[in-house]
């Protein structure tokens, strides 16, 4: 079976073609440029590039694929979560494309598309924990199976990526920040900065990174010509130690000795390496599938139909788009819920 795979959730055009299972082809228009003088993404210029972009980027991806549209069995797109307008751009041009194929068509978690990128390459099967953390969502679950999540724990506040991105900018980085700041933490010792550790203590297996980010401010503000890299390097570490207990104490706690790690922050190097090194086994997506793309969406589609989790019929075409979409709802109201 081909499935095609469209993500529109947030600034990145993605549209991906998997062939049981395998990645043919993954292209993702992103839109840093005109981001860039804003600091952050413009939800209305987003969907505007969304949909200035979007057909040429489904030829592409046809043609890295060496396929043609006929050649399409299923079509599946990002129902949510992120940014509503941006997502009606990729779930309406799915559908109808869809029905021009006269295909099935699958609206997909955005969350859920993430995990089936992080097991691209390895033969990890549920259960196994899954560790999200992107610009948009820092959440850890339990993967029962295809279809079947338990949320264990969040963010209360920042995503990591979002975080990154946000003392990024505090440290004149240019946007978005996440790599920039990795680079200069390079330079940088990480031991020379004192930050608070989020939610040491904690009993549970949640996030949180506002108040490490306000401490970076309140340190520049106070001490303005502390050395960047050390602040960088020292801020990135708290965020992968915040990262790396909770998820050992998840692995301890629920005796599941395999874990995925997915979202753009998966490609981090110090993250990486910090939980490559850990007594338990983790998998990481390719650098290329780490970010927002379609072929993840492909991917979830085909677990999802290859575990049965889900009929292979038709979401309705009347489903709309899901601004806040939980992930655990995604295992229980089917590809039609909220038809």
């Amino acid at each position: 079976m081909v499935i095609l795979g469209i993500d529109t959730s947030c600034d990145d055009t993605g549209i991906g073609l998997i062939r049981d299972g395998e990645v043919l082809s993954s292209v993702v228009a992103t839109q840093t440029e005109l981001h860039e003088p804003y600091g952050g993404v413009l939800p209305e210029a987003a969907s505007r590039e969304h949909l200035r972009v979007i057909r040429n980027v489904l030829s592409q991806a046809l043609e890295q694929a060496g396929l043609q549209l006929q050649d399409i069995d299923l079509v599946a797109a990002t129902r949510g979560p992120g940014l509503v307008g941006a997502l009606l751009v990729g779930l309406n041009f799915g559908k109808a494309l869809a029905l021009s194929l006269d295909v099935p068509f699958l609206g997909i978690n955005h969350l859920e598309g993430h995990i089936a990128s992080s097991v691209v390459g390895s033969d990890l099967e549920p259960p196994f924990l899954a560790l999200i953390a992107s610009g948009g969502h820092t959440s850890l679950f339990r993967v029962d199976g295809w279809g079947a999540y338990a949320e264990l724990g969040r963010t209360r506040d920042d995503a990591a990526g979002e975080a990154f991105d946000k003392v990024a900018r505090q440290l004149g980085l240019p946007y978005p920040g996440g790599a920039a700041l990795s680079a200069l933490a390079e330079e940088g010792d990480p031991a020379a900065v004192r930050l608070p550790r989020p939610l040491l203590r904690q009993e549970g297996f949640d996030f949180s990174f506002s108040g490490l980010k306000t401490a970076v401010a309140t340190l520049l503000a106070r001490e303005p010509d502390t050395c960047y890299a050390d602040v960088a390097a020292s801020f990135q570490e708290v965020v992968v130690d915040a990262l790396q207990r909770t998820v050992r104490r998840a692995v301890e706690t629920t005796g599941i000795r395999r874990v995925s790690v997915a979202g753009g922050v998966a490609a981090n190097s110090r993250l990486r390496e910090v939980l490559s090194a850990e007594p338990y086994a983790v998998h990481f997506p390719p650098l290329a599938l780490s970010a927002d793309n379609g072929a993840m969406i492909a991917l979830a589609a085909h677990h999802l139909l290859s575990a049965e989790a889900r009929a292979p019929e038709r979401t309705e075409l009347a489903a709309d788009a899901v601004p806040y979409y939980p992930l655990a709802d995604a295992g229980t109201d089917g590809a039609s819920a909220g038809g």
